[in-house]
């Protein structure tokens, strides 16, 4: 058994290191293809924010 405040700190560790992850891959697939960061204040224009 495990408490549920205990599984609740284990999810959310999952779900950083999964994060943490996919900005490393993310990272790693932008230096393969030496594409470049689009800029926060662009996506949000793009997006109508």
């Amino acid at each position: 058994m495990i408490d549920a405040d205990d599984l609740e700190r284990l999810l959310d560790l999952a779900e950083d290191m999964a994060d943490i992850r996919a900005a490393e891959a993310a990272r790693a697939e932008m230096r393969e293809t030496g594409a470049t960061p689009i800029p926060w204040e662009e996506v949000k224009a793009d997006l109508g924010l």
